[in-house]
């Protein structure tokens, strides 16, 4: 661990204070081994008895008796209050794929901005689990297998186009932006294909798809996007 960054060659579980349980957070390190906690998720690691590689955050919410369960060199304190442990973590994570939970269920503020941080971070690729669905930004593209009529929802946060193959409507056209035009509750015909434009859009797809979703996005032919300016 190089010096306030956890950085892993595998893919990286955070797990987050939110709603989340032991057989979600194990189904993720199925896919990414590698256990790093925001703050309070560290209760959630212990109580599944998963090893920490390292907890991030400004410990305002995690109890002191699990905080001392922890090593101080897998402790990464980071005390400013403008930004949330989830923001905080993704920020101080290299690896090449992050699978948070947590971080989705509760209250709409907190999902709402884990949304932001998601995009803000584009060039870190990182899906959010939630109890029936998964959460990311939609890579420049991405190709999935699907059964027919599994829901496909893109919601943009900023203006973005796109093109498709394999969707009930196709998106070719489509100036995508949040007051004008989104694109929920679309549908599969199969396996499908995603273009984006730009790192702007949020894609909503069933949970059992996290697997080659996890696989597209690790992939040497993947393609993803530059840090923002």
């Amino acid at each position: 661990m190089k010096r306030h960054i956890v950085s892993s060659s595998e893919p990286v579980t955070l797990v987050g204070g939110g709603d989340a349980s032991v057989i979600q957070l194990k189904e993720a390190l199925g896919l990414a081994p590698v256990c790093v906690a925001a703050d309070s998720g560290a209760e959630l690691a212990r109580r599944a008895e998963i090893p920490l590689r390292a907890v991030i955050g400004d410990m305002d919410s995690i109890s002191a008796d699990t905080l001392s369960q922890i090593p101080q060199d897998r402790q990464i304190i980071i005390s400013e209050q403008e930004t949330t442990d989830f923001d905080k973590a993704l920020r101080h994570i290299d690896a090449p794929l992050v699978i948070g939970i947590g971080f989705l269920g509760g209250r709409m503020d907190h999902q709402m901005h884990a949304l932001h941080i998601l995009a803000m971070h584009a060039h870190r690729p990182c899906i959010l689990m939630a109890q029936t669905e998964i959460v990311l930004i939609a890579p420049p593209v991405i190709q999935l297998p699907a059964e027919p009529g599994d829901v496909v929802s893109i919601f943009p946060l900023g203006p973005v186009t796109g093109r498709s193959q394999g969707l009930e409507w196709p998106i070719e056209g489509l100036a995508f932006d949040t007051l004008s035009k989104v694109g929920t509750s679309n549908r599969a015909k199969g396996q499908f294909t995603l273009e984006m434009s730009a790192p702007n859009a949020v894609l909503v797809l069933p949970r059992k798809l996290i697997q080659p979703v996890a696989q597209a996005l690790v992939s040497e032919a993947a393609a993803g996007w530059p840090p923002r300016a």
